[in-house]
């Protein structure tokens, strides 16, 4: 299915104005009938408001353009068409969501999910859908619903629970290393420094925005433009595999595609779960080699459901193919992971002798 953006990275949007509350006649100004107002929080912002502000003013047809105005002050809050983040209230029947009160325990889906919403997770449940049509066009609601919870939990469920506390892992163990680099992180470090005498914070909230909204437009460019055409290549692919191997443990893509996630829940659906031990694809355009990989336990895990033989792993060109026995090697990961052969014959016979080797 061929899919067309209806909006591009390149749309340049009307800045969004703000007033923070300066005094009483600010706080008691009433909006323009023309201009929406959207509320969140003042003071020190975070990846979920941000988000909601972008979502809601740039994506959605009632708050399009709308005016972000950032108070705690109820008077303020009271002018607002929309609250994200504050005010301590859930209810979609008034446009008020905040995740905070005693008593919140929302997710995306009771029945499907485990992790409650922050304010750009609410802003998602509600008008996730309206904002993935209004990205992608010629998109049925099939689709959309696909896309809807691929989106959530390849990209919004993580923030949800960053922002509400949760860990990925149940652990006491301190991590082995630091990740401070994604995006709740990011959003977090471009508020103003502690020692910065006179910042901007209006003009930081707004460079976070953006940030935050050209991920989530990417996000939803390749999971509708990539991600999802794939599907049908893994799932041919899959039902060809028995032509390769009698035991329906490899799989070979005649096209290459984002695989990992479709044929984990391909899977699922076809009842061969764990099955499929290595995949081959073409290793690019230039040339006629080709790349063996092995299946990891889960998409996003390092461990292998079979690894490459051990004394494969590091070997190059030569020294490869006479470890192996098959001409034709390039290369095979310290890791026994990937690998590659100049020609599609050797590569096909790794993945076989791999897969009878007890060494891997």
């Amino acid at each position: 299915r061929d899919f067309c953006l209806s909006r591009g990275l390149g749309d340049v949007y009307k800045r969004q104005v703000s007033t923070q509350s300066t005094g009483a006649a600010k706080m008691t100004e009433a909006p323009t009938k023309q201009t929406k107002r959207v509320a969140t929080h003042d003071g020190t912002f975070h990846c979920d408001e941000v988000l909601a502000c972008y979502l809601l003013t740039r994506w959605t047809k009632e708050f399009k353009a709308a005016e972000i105005i950032r108070s705690r002050d109820p008077q303020v809050l009271a002018t607002a068409d929309i609250i994200v983040d504050v005010g301590g209230v859930y209810d979609p029947s008034k446009h008020r969501y905040d995740h905070h009160q005693i008593g919140f325990t929302h997710t995306l889906d009771d029945n499907k999910y485990k992790i409650k919403l922050s304010s750009s997770g609410l802003i998602y449940k509600h008008f996730g859908r309206e904002i993935i049509k209004n990205i992608l066009n010629e998109i049925d609601d099939a689709t959309v619903e696909v896309l809807y919870h691929k989106i959530y939990q390849s990209f919004m469920e993580g923030l949800d629970a960053i922002d509400n506390g949760v860990h990925r892992y149940e652990t006491d163990l301190a991590p082995r290393y630091q990740i401070d680099t994604d995006l709740s992180s990011r959003v977090g470090k471009l508020n103003p420094w502690w020692n910065d005498p006179n910042p901007d914070i209006r003009a930081r909230f707004d460079k976070a925005m953006e940030m935050t909204g050209e991920e989530f437009l990417q996000a939803v460019k390749f999971f509708g433009l990539s991600w999802l055409p794939g599907r049908s290549i893994v799932l041919e692919s899959i039902n060809k595999r028995m032509k390769y191997d009698p035991s329906g443990s490899i799989v070979v893509f005649d096209t290459f595609c984002p695989w990992k996630d479709h044929l984990f829940q391909l899977e699922k659906e076809l009842n061969i779960a764990e099955q499929i031990k290595y995949v081959l694809y073409s290793g690019s355009d230039k040339d006629l080699s080709w790349r063996v990989q092995c299946v990891p336990v889960r998409p996003d895990s390092f461990q292998n459901r079979k690894s490459f033989p051990k004394d494969w792993r590091g070997k190059r060109d030569a020294e490869l193919s006479e470890a192996s026995g098959i001409p034709g090697c390039i290369f095979l990961h310290i890791g026994g992971w990937i690998g590659g052969n100049a020609n599609f014959e050797g590569a096909l016979a790794m993945v076989k002798k791999a897969l009878a080797s007890p060494d891997s």
